[in-house]
Formats: C-alpha cells, sequence, structure tokens
C-alpha cells in the first residue's frame, strides 16, 4: 500500500500519534520523534513549512511492515526471499499522483527537511530512494543521504564501488537521478535489499506488493506513482564536503569530498506528506538489517539447512547476526558462519545456534552461547577482511575497502555429545487462575 494508506492504516489501529502543535524543523522535530521512537508520529503542524505535514517511524517496527503486506511477523523472512528470487517487473502508468503537482520554480528551503544533531553539516534528508539507470545492468535503486548545499542542490553520500558510484563510472557527464520521499513499505525494503547486479530492486517490491511506475517528466527515469515527493536531477562531477552526520551506529560519520546533485524539477502529491527518517533510529537499523536477512538466509541454505536468520539491533543492526541451522553433520555449523559472511559482506560477528533456540530472544542466544560453547573449539576467526566503513573500529582508508577482523561463534550442541545433557528442563503449564484469586473476587 502506498505511505500515506499505511498511515491510515495505522490510525485505525491505534499505532499512529498524531502530533498538532508547532514543532520546528530545526532539531525539535528530530527529538520529538526520537522520544517516540518505535512508534509511527505525524507532525501536522510544522513551524517553518505551512501546508506541510511530516510522518516519522513508519518502518521502525517489524509489526508494522507485517501489517503493510498483510503477513504475520514470522512470514516476513521467507516472504522477502521469495521476492528477492522472484521478482515481478511493475507495471507502467500513464499518470500518477506523484505528479499531481508540479514546480519548475522552486526552492529546496521550502521542503520541511530536518536538522537532527548539533554535529551534524546541515539539514539532511535521509529517507529519499534513488533511482538511477546503469548503462549496462539498467535501473537501479538505492538509498543516498543528502545535505542541503542551496536552493536547488544536494551533497549526495555515495558509498564506493556500489550501483550509483559505478554508474557514474560509466557515464560521461552527469548521471541522471529521481529522488524520491514518502514511498511505500514495500519500495523502502527493497531498494535496502542489495540484489545481485541487474535485478531490478523496483520488481522486487512489485513482487512484495502492487507497485506502480510513472515516468518522470524531464528525465529517462521511472518511479514509484504513488511516492509523496518526486525530486528529478543530475548527479554532477562537482564534488563539496559532505559530513558529518549520524550514521547506523550511532557514532558520527567522517567528512568526505561527495558528489553534488542539482535539482531541476519538483513534483509531489496534493497536501503532501513528508518522510523523516532519523538516522541512528530503529527506522534507521530495520531499514539497514532486515533487508539482509533473506541473502544470509539464502546463501546459508546452500550449504547447511538454515531454519531462520536475524540481524540484531545491539549489533547496530548492520554488523552481528544470529543463524539458526538444523544440524545434520559435524561441519555445519563452520559451513553456515562462511556462508553468513557470504551472505552479507559488512557482517563481523555471528553466532550460530540449534533450533530449541529463539533467535529473537537475547537472553536465549546468549544462554546458548554458555552452555554450547568452547571458544578453544568453537570460535571462528578471519583476521584483515573486507568490512563496513559504518565500523568505527575498523581500518579506513580513503578510496579503498573498510578492513576488519571477523569473528564466527558455533553455540550449537557438539556433534556426537549426548543432546540430552544440553536441553533445558520444562515445567509444566499451569492455570494460575486455580491458584491465585483477583482482587475482586
Amino acid at each position: 500500500m502506498s505511505f500515506r494508506k499505511f498511515i491510515r492504516q495505522a490510525g485505525e489501529s491505534g499505532d499512529l500519534i498524531k502530533i498538532d502543535r508547532p514543532v520546528s524543523t530545526s532539531y525539535e522535530l528530530a527529538n520529538v520523534a526520537h522520544a517516540l521512537d518505535g512508534r509511527p508520529v505525524l507532525f501536522e503542524n510544522i513551524v517553518e513549512h505551512p501546508g506541510w505535514r511530516v510522518c516519522a517511524g513508519p518502518c521502525s517496527d517489524r509489526r508494522y511492515f507485517s501489517m503493510d503486506l498483510g503477513i504475520n511477523v514470522d512470514e516476513l523472512l521467507p516472504y522477502l526471499a521469495r521476492a528477492l528470487t522472484q521478482p515481478k517487473l511493475p507495471p507502467l502508468v500513464n499518470h500518477g499522483p506523484c505528479q499531481e503537482v508540479v514546480l519548475e520554480d522552486f526552492n529546496l528551503y521550502d521542503l520541511p527537511i530536518l536538522l537532527h544533531l548539533p554535529q551534524d553539516a546541515g539539514y539532511y534528508v535521509a529517507s529519499n530512494v534513488a533511482i538511477i539507470k546503469d548503462p549496462d545492468l539498467g535501473r537501479n535503486m538505492c538509498y543516498h543521504r543528502l545535505l542541503r548545499l542551496d536552493e536547488r542542490r544536494f551533497a549526495a553520500r555515495i558509498v564506493e564501488r556500489r550501483g550509483t558510484a559505478t554508474a557514474l563510472s560509466k557515464t560521461d557527464g552527469d548521471l541522471p537521478i529521481a529522488i524520491c520521499i514518502g514511498v511505500s513499505l514495500a519500495t523502502h525494503l527493497a531498494a535496502s535489499m542489495s540484489p545481485p547486479p541487474g535485478i531490478d530492486e523496483l520488481s522486487v517490491a512489485h513482487a512484495l506488493s502492487p507497485t506502480p511506475l510513472v515516468k518522470c517528466l524531464t528525465i529517462d527515469l521511472e518511479v514509484p506513482a504513488d511516492a509523496e515527493i518526486v525530486l528529478e536531477g543530475r548527479i554532477t562531477r562537482q564534488s563539496v564536503s559532505e559530513g558529518p552526520f549520524m550514521d547506523l551506529t550511532e557514532t558520527m560519520d567522517i567528512i568526505r569530498q561527495q558528489p553534488v546533485i542539482e535539482i531541476d524539477l519538483i513534483t509531489h502529491r496534493r497536501d503532501p506528506i513528508f518522510h523523516a527518517l532519523l538516522p541512528g533510529g530503529l527506522e534507521h537499523k530495520l531499514l539497514m538489517g532486515m533487508p539482509r536477512e533473506p541473502t544470509i538466509f539464502a546463501e546459508v541454505n546452500k550449504d547447511v539447512i538454515c531454519t531462520g536468520a536475524i540481524i540484531t539491533p545491539g549489533g547496530a543492526s548492520w554488523l552481528h547476526a544470529i543463524v539458526q541451522i538444523d544440524k545434520r553433520g559435524p561441519e555445519d555449523s563452520k559451513k553456515a558462519i562462511e556462508a553468513a559472511f557470504r551472505g552479507h559482506g559488512s557482517l563481523k560477528h555471528v553466532w550460530v545456534v540449534d533450533t530449541d533456540i529463539d533467535i529473537y530472544d537475547p537472553t536465549a542466544v546468549e544462554w546458548a552461547m554458555a552452555t554450547r560453547f568452547q571458544a578453544d573449539r568453537d570460535l571462528i576467526i578471519y583476521p584483515d577482511q573486507p568490512g563496513s566503513s559504518l565500523d568505527p573500529s575498523g581500518t579506513h582508508i580513503p578510496g579503498k575497502k573498510s578492513r576488519t577482523a571477523k569473528m564466527g561463534l558455533d553455540c550449537t550442541i557438539p556433534w556426537g555429545a549426548d543432546a540430552e545433557k544440553f536441553q533445558k528442563g520444562q515445567y509444566a503449564l499451569v492455570d494460575l487462575d486455580n491458584y491465585i484469586r483477583s482482587p475482586d473476587k
């Protein structure tokens, strides 16, 4: 469903919080949204931008994705994995709500872009999905945080050796780009999933939920027809300083020389709703981490029987994973560890557990480590590996891939051991109403 349909549904379910008192985009809105992190919040009175509404937190809980997609929470992983392997080409429509209002004469200062933290370089858009076309691989959708520079320009953080950077390296002159704000939860998931090169993320989005597209008006790109706002522009060959800005790990990212994007046209829906994503918040973490779970799940299943995979919030929803396997041989845990690192290249630490361990319960995983793991036998260390630029403890040299040490922990029952020795005792269930009287009885 569209971004605003989800907001309406969240209101009907009682999950949406509405705030109608005046709120400023300079720090205040971010601070209030942070205090309510985990709930969708609709700000209906923006001090500097009358007529605009801002929504924060629509992607801040797995339950909201299941609500939007019409499935149970425990069905999300196989559902995402299926969409990744069975994308569906979205239809192209002649007209879309995202083009109800067309602005050739505009000013980026008229958009309710947030200033999040005193340490930030300025006002940032963190919620957008960007669409470009690679000359060889075709359409690509991803995320680029955007620092507003002036009335028509942004500085964009473009990660090296990823889709947009690769397309830029193949292109002479400017690279057309469409920046979409206020897209469906399915589109956000697809933009986060990083399928193999040549797989169209918008087709993954359409496999998750109907995602019709409409042609941009000034560039040869297609965008979700029900997006709230679309900025049509070009990635230029100019570069400026970008950063600092708080990243996924809740630490401040460094200053880099990054490309400048020039905006040529803005289109939006009537009565538009701006999506404000908090850097380092639950929404940021889930959109980064959860879409990596299907790739880990699929890769591990190539070698062993994988029954679950989760990226953990304690690992900044990027650096840590728990993998659950149905162990059938002495080497299965090691195979699962190696496959998990292939499934998510930025992964730093991975725990492998048996099927009796609830991977969504950190206490259960820690219990498995405490009772089934021996460091001299079950710890695997991989020194000096390609790592994540988001890890402040890694080695980062400008222009080169970040490096880190990686670790896998086999927290499964040792192969050949007496399994009963490693099982928890189980108390029988009782009906407490038979033993405890309520105060009114």
